[in-house]
């Protein structure tokens, strides 16, 4: 992970916390943010910000399949069935949802 890729926040508006964690797990941590050059801090925003962008692209994907899988549907319904004017309508409409 490149630490010039992931926007950290100021220090102005960073809060302290205190979490637990296994002792192995942050001498990894350790190890990996002096490879970086960071401290312990950096490290560890740069990685929940890679995991929450992460987490949000995958759910856009999910809605994308979801939304891809009704219009497969919608688009077979409406190539075997002709031209029906109730089923276009409703084609459009949630065409528009979609957006």
């Amino acid at each position: 992970m490149n630490s010039s890729q992931i926007e950290v926040t100021s220090p102005v508006s960073t809060k302290r916390v205190q979490i637990s964690m296994p002792a192995a797990l942050l001498a990894k941590i350790d190890r990996l943010a002096q490879e970086e050059k960071i401290n312990r801090s950096q490290f560890i925003q740069n990685v929940v910000q890679l995991y929450i962008m992460e987490r949000e692209a995958q759910s856009l994907a999910d809605k994308l399949a979801v939304g891809y899988q009704i219009m497969a549907e919608l688009n077979l319904l409406l190539a075997e069935e002709g031209n029906d004017e109730d089923l276009l309508e409703s084609y459009e409409r949630q065409l528009a949802e979609a957006e």
